[in-house]
């Protein structure tokens, strides 16, 4: 009983402080974004590549609370853990108990490539990959690396890759394995109840597209593309590079809206020379929603500031 009024006492110390770095920031987010709380029909928030950072994933989690108390949902959209361990599982997992008054009812937890991840093991087998994908399902409560869910009458479709880092092949290590079974799913649920012009959410891990040269985030590029270009109502939300939010934000050259996501853990700068990571650095997505009308907000949760707003129509 102690442990516990000590971790609520630790909780509320933590969520005063940025409660006033919030007000004191008010007038930088009502200036930085286009706020439309009372009017959305919905709301939510999009963190990446947590990486088992219990630390930054808190602060994430009560600065999006102040922004908006009574959001819809939170996706996690994978790289939830660093490796597919359970400690590093539950590390995630004790900070969403933790704040569980603080979250939307609804948390949707996504699979990235570290879930495939051990580093002292190596690359995987068939049979290691299949093991990483039991430890998210049951940390998780997902039955499938795909699923979908309807939230305020809006289609939210989360993907996921099947395999990753494996002994043998030709894929990168990395990139997202989508099977033809994943693909036909896609397209029946694209299909499902849909009304054009109506905003489909869709969520991958991996990216299709990023300013950073010669990364291939999905082996079945072309044919996700292809697929999702039927459907212009389509915003694919991707992480994985770790890109900054101000430079990859929204990316509208296909017909298809794709949208990236930033990094809780760290982000990474790849101007000059080789990638380096900028560990001083968190970004996430707060999501707007009237009637067929989008509103993107690129979020630093370092400084409580806004990065960019962008509309979708």
């Amino acid at each position: 009983m102690k442990k516990s009024k000590l971790k609520s006492a630790a909780l509320l110390a933590a969520v005063l402080i940025v409660c006033t770095a919030s007000f004191l920031k008010i007038q930088d987010l009502t200036r930085s974004a286009s706020h439309t709380d009372e009017s959305s029909a919905l709301t939510f928030s999009v963190l990446s590549d947590v990486h088992a950072d219990a630390n930054k994933l808190r602060t994430a989690i009560i600065d999006l609370y102040f922004i908006n108390m009574d959001a819809d949902a939170m996706f996690l959209n994978g790289d939830i853990v660093d490796e597919g361990m359970p400690e590093q599982y539950g590390r995630v997992k004790g900070v969403l108990e933790e704040t569980r008054d603080l979250l939307p009812d609804i948390v949707i937890q996504n699979i990235g490539n570290h879930e495939f991840f051990n580093y002292r093991k190596g690359r995987n087998t068939l049979a290691d990959a299949l093991n990483y994908r039991t430890l998210y399902f049951q940390y998780t409560g997902n039955l499938s690396v795909y699923h979908d869910a309807w939230i305020k009458g809006y289609h939210f479709i989360s993907l996921g890759s099947e395999n990753a880092n494996l002994k043998t092949g030709t894929n990168p290590p990395s990139a997202a394995d989508l099977s033809e079974n994943q693909l036909s799913w896609l397209s029946r649920k694209l299909k499902e109840d849909y009304e054009p012009g109506k905003p489909i959410f869709v969520f991958l891990h991996q990216h299709l597209k990023t300013s950073i040269a010669g990364w291939k985030g999905v082996v079945q590029d072309k044919e996700l593309t292809d697929i999702l270009s039927g459907y212009p109502e389509v915003i694919l939300f991707t992480s994985h590079t770790h890109a900054p939010l101000a430079k990859d934000g929204v990316i509208q050259t296909e017909p298809f809206a794709m949208v990236n996501t930033g990094a809780v853990a760290f982000i990474n700068e790849s101007e000059v020379g080789p990638i380096k990571r900028v560990y001083k650095e968190s970004q996430g997505l707060y999501v707007e929603v009237v009637g067929n009308k989008v509103i993107i907000n690129g979020r630093d949760f370092a400084r409580n500031e806004w990065i960019f707003s962008r509309e979708i129509e």
